[in-house]
């Protein structure tokens, strides 16, 4: 059983940090496995795959994954396995149509709760044809399922759920990166995401004007809006204490430096950044929106979508109530448990042997 997992590229992202941590174990299992990408530009995670054995074939470095050449670059590749497992939006739909060619067996997994082509009435029909194309459908999250069958009009059971996971030992065993924090009195707030629209870089910046100086921000990542965020920050005159790290390696190490984790993003599929700074041992404060709010939600604090307000106060009022602080870390490093990375391991590779067999 040959098994080829396809991505758009292997910058900053949940699905992206999810081949890291996954594609290592499949391969200590035995399997037969590896790694295709629309978009080859060398990252941490790539290297972090490459260091693992892992073989990554790359279509280009840069360019638009979009590009309707994929389709016929895939062929090749996809005519040498048995299993194809896509992730994203590109390569879920020109894996689809380059079988047409080959009929391998596919999967794919769904990581977005929602998505903005779902709100293109003309698109549906192109979605339904695609999803239906696969022989399994796996969502991150209760929610995400829900939202797909409702949006797809099915009940189909070739669409199920498996939570994602993480590695739990390789962020509670961390030790903290020394270089964040230069100076005692400083509290660190730290979100680690993508510059992308649903992520909301924007909130957690305007929040710092509602707190004292000692209050300091990283953001962890890169992307398109990265230079809007930077240029927000400037406008509301808390540059000096909004630092901006690109993208890292040593996730871990620097959630374990921060005194906060905040994900305020307008939508998650699963919110795996979320579980991580749980499994670091710090509180999580989180928009109150799907998949954020299924992880987060009688563990780490939730607040309403936007309100930088509110979640400025949520921080100031944490961050000097030690006993309340204790307490929230307490359980999100409770909550993180259960998702560690093992169980998903395990689900994944009974359905790659279950469609194997026909």
């Amino acid at each position: 059983m040959k098994i080829l997992h396809v991505i758009t590229s292997l910058h900053t992202g949940g699905a992206e940090r999810l081949m890291t941590d996954l594609l290592p174990r499949f391969k200590r299992d035995g399997l037969d496995i590896d790694l295709l990408v629309f978009d080859g530009t060398d990252t941490p995670f790539k290297q972090r795959l490459q260091d693992a054995g892992i073989r990554i074939y790359e279509l280009s470095q840069g360019g638009s994954v979009y590009n309707p050449l994929r389709i016929f670059q895939l062929l090749p590749y996809i005519r040498r396995y048995d299993i194809i497992h896509t992730h994203n939006t590109a390569p879920q739909l020109y894996v689809a149509l380059a079988n047409l060619f080959c009929h391998s067996h596919l999967i794919t997994t769904e990581h977005s709760t929602l998505n903005r082509r779902r709100n293109w009435k003309w698109y549906r029909f192109i979605d339904k044809w695609m999803y239906n194309r696969y022989d399994r459908v796996i969502c991150i999250s209760d929610k995400t399922e829900t939202n797909l069958k409702k949006y797809l009009t099915t009940e189909s059971q070739k669409i199920c759920t498996i939570y994602n996971g993480i590695d739990i030992k390789h962020f509670t065993e961390a030790k903290p990166c020394l270089s964040i924090k230069t100076r005692s009195s400083d509290i660190i707030i730290m979100m680690v995401a993508g510059f992308r629209y649903q992520k909301d870089q924007d909130t957690v910046i305007k929040s710092l004007c509602y707190l004292p100086t000692q209050y300091q921000l990283y953001l962890v990542g890169d992307g398109v809006r990265r230079p809007e965020c930077e240029r927000l920050s400037r406008q509301l005159q808390v540059n000096n204490r909004v630092h901006f790290l690109g993208i890292r390696n040593d996730i871990p190490e620097l959630l374990k430096a921060s005194d906060i984790v905040v994900m305020s993003s307008h939508l998650e599929g699963f919110g795996l950044a979320a579980v991580e700074g749980m499994a670091a041992g710090k509180p999580v404060i989180a928009s109150d929106v799907d998949g954020l709010r299924e992880v987060v939600k009688d563990a780490g604090i939730l607040f309403s979508l936007g309100d930088y307000q509110q979640l400025a106060q949520i921080i100031k009022q944490l961050t000097s109530d030690r006993t309340e602080y204790n307490r929230i870390a307490h359980l999100c490093i409770n909550r993180a448990k259960a998702y560690d990375i093992s169980a998903m391991v395990m689900s994944y590779e009974h359905i790659y042997k279950d469609i194997y067999k026909f």
